[in-house]
């Protein structure tokens, strides 16, 4: 018996997902590739060997030969998608953002709500990345204390349009690091302060944000969308007993020339490809059992995820530390 997951969306991270079920998850079939350009999604499906092709991403949900669904079609798309599976009564991994607003998250939350379970697991894979694991695990161990403080930055080469701006930075690259240091530390936000340094030209110049948690610690975020070098996400847990630091991930060093180096990756992909496969095993677990995941993201997340990047965007607009302002937690997501 196999699982039979459509994947709707064929662009750059649809087709990262569609291999992964082909090739990495024992169990699933890849059964429909879904775009709206269909020769992009037949050229993912017959590379992959899908069963079919389709350009409607509602009738493919309805499918009765689809038993899940991976969502990673433009972002505006999510929460429409993640609605019409929560009705087909289908699982769906649904890529990050559920929503860049806050309102359409509470639409999705009341919606499993009054469908009695849960059906939306949030594509936050960093959750799945090692490097946090093993953050996480030093801390809940016991072996650093009480938790101080986490350091985060987030950089890549360049910023992937020319209208980019520093609120966008916050709400379109920051949501990564908002959800997976709420998953290490095991707590909330209660406030949010950004900044940006002065440029002398039109580039986007980086942002850090300082943030404050309920258990009273600091968290810093600097995201560097036109940091040239390299991609490069790394983090650091402070202790009162001692730190964790992440290193960057880097298989081989060159040694010529009278000098040592090591490369960094153009973008996220390989970084975190370890982590995609984990967290899309982790989904089919879920579908398989209908025991939602202990690690990976709810709707809930999605949620937090939106509120606090909705939260640091107008922080920085407005040159103020401002109180992240969240619902109470439903005791469905506890």
């Amino acid at each position: 018996m196999t699982t039979r997951i459509a994947v709707i969306g064929a662009g750059l991270m649809g087709a990262d997902h569609a291999r992964i079920v082909a090739e990495d998850l024992p169990g699933a079939t890849l059964q429909v590739v879904c775009d709206m350009d269909q020769s992009r999604a037949k050229s993912v499906a017959d590379s992959l060997g899908a069963t079919d092709v389709a350009s409607v991403p509602e009738a493919v949900i309805a499918r009765a030969d689809v038993d899940a669904v991976i969502v990673a079609s433009p972002d505006f798309t999510h929460t429409p998608l993640s609605l019409a599976c929560i009705k087909a009564g289908k699982p769906v991994l649904c890529e990050k953002p559920l929503s860049q607003k806050p309102a359409e998250c509470l639409a999705v939350m009341a919606a499993e709500q009054a469908a009695g379970r849960r059906f939306v697991q949030v594509g936050f894979m960093r959750r799945f990345d090692q490097s946090y694991a093993e953050m996480k695990a030093a801390l809940t161990q016991g072996h650093l204390g009480r938790a101080l403080m986490m350091h985060n930055f987030h950089r890549n080469v360049e910023t992937p349009s020319a209208d980019f701006t520093g609120a966008m930075a916050i709400t379109n690259s920051a949501p990564h690091e908002f959800d997976v240091v709420r998953h290490v530390l095991g707590c909330e936000y209660t406030s949010i302060s950004a900044f940006q340094p002065k440029r002398s030209d039109a580039r986007v110049a980086p942002v850090v944000m300082v943030l404050e948690t309920t258990e009273g610690q600091l968290v810093t975020i600097e995201i560097n969308n036109n940091a040239a070098y390299g991609y490069d996400v790394r983090a650091e847990l402070v202790g009162e007993a001692g730190s964790v630091a992440m290193n960057n991930v880097a298989y081989t060093r060159t040694d010529m020339r009278l000098a040592s180096s090591t490369r960094y990756d153009a973008d996220w992909r390989s970084r975190y490809h370890e982590a995609y496969v984990r967290q899309n095993r982790d989904f089919l677990h879920f579908v398989n059992t209908g025991e939602f995941t202990k690690i990976g993201s709810s709707a809930w997340d999605g949620y937090a995820a939106a509120q606090v990047a909705e939260t640091g965007a107008r922080a920085l607009t407005s040159g103020t530390k401002l109180a992240v302002e969240m619902i109470a937690k439903p005791e469905f997501y506890a």
